[in-house]
């Protein structure tokens, strides 16, 4: 399915694939969650989306959500939204105010300060780094573990599973460990959610044991700026 093809169209043509790769693991599609990710897409292209069945959208910079996400609250009703970037501190108040789930937990001092500003129950993932890239976010998976257990201490956090970025990969096999050790890990953690998978590699993040899959440039094409 091509960027060109209308964009309910696209949509269709994912959810297939994601009925397809469910189908070889012997899962249900029911138990793979679809983020529209919406990074630099304008509110008619998300609001398209959203008439198309999408019902769940990331965003990942604070910043860019807060100019779409209170409109967005009224035109698409009922949907979740989800920050899936990096999140700084001084930034916690106003992601709170915009996002009702939070992937991107990297370190005790974020979670502590997301537990001093939340007035409810937020649920989040830790982020992992798998592979190690220096230039990507996440804790060693040697530490997520512990991060995890700090964070389910904390009064207004839930830590509902782990969420990583894999290495940009020719061949969508080369990643596949990746996400395998991240199954594992969240397997020994006793967690639920899985975050992986991206518009390249996300069947084989499915096939992997993926509870949420993040799609941008296959529902909405190239980024447009």
């Amino acid at each position: 399915m091509t960027a060109q093809a209308p964009l309910a169209a696209r949509v269709d043509a994912i959810r297939e694939r994601i009925a397809r790769a469910c189908e070889r693991c012997g899962r249900s599609p029911a138990d793979v969650r679809l983020v529209a990710v919406t990074k630099t897409h304008p509110v008619t292209s998300i609001v398209e989306a959203y008439g198309a069945g999408i019902r769940d959208f990331g965003e990942n910079r604070v910043q860019e959500a807060a100019a779409k996400i209170p409109v967005l609250r009224v035109r698409c009703a009922g949907a979740t939204w989800h920050l899936i970037g990096n999140l700084q501190t001084n930034k916690v108040r106003a992601a709170l105010r915009l996002f009702d789930i939070l992937h991107s937990v990297d370190s005790i001092r974020l979670a502590e300060a997301i537990d001093a500003r939340a007035d409810r129950r937020v649920p989040v993932l830790i982020e992992v780094n798998v592979a190690g890239e220096a230039s990507k976010h996440g804790v060693s998976p040697d530490v997520a573990g512990p991060l995890a257990e700090a964070v389910g201490k904390l009064a207004n956090l839930e830590p509902i599973g782990l969420m990583t970025v894999a290495p940009v990969a020719d061949d969508p096999e080369d990643v596949r460990p990746v996400f395998r050790r991240l199954r594992e890990l969240r397997d020994a953690l006793g967690l639920r959610e899985l975050s992986m998978g991206m518009t390249d590699d996300f069947e084989v993040a499915i096939e992997e044991g993926a509870t949420i899959v993040r799609i941008g440039r296959a529902i909405f094409g190239a980024r447009e700026r």
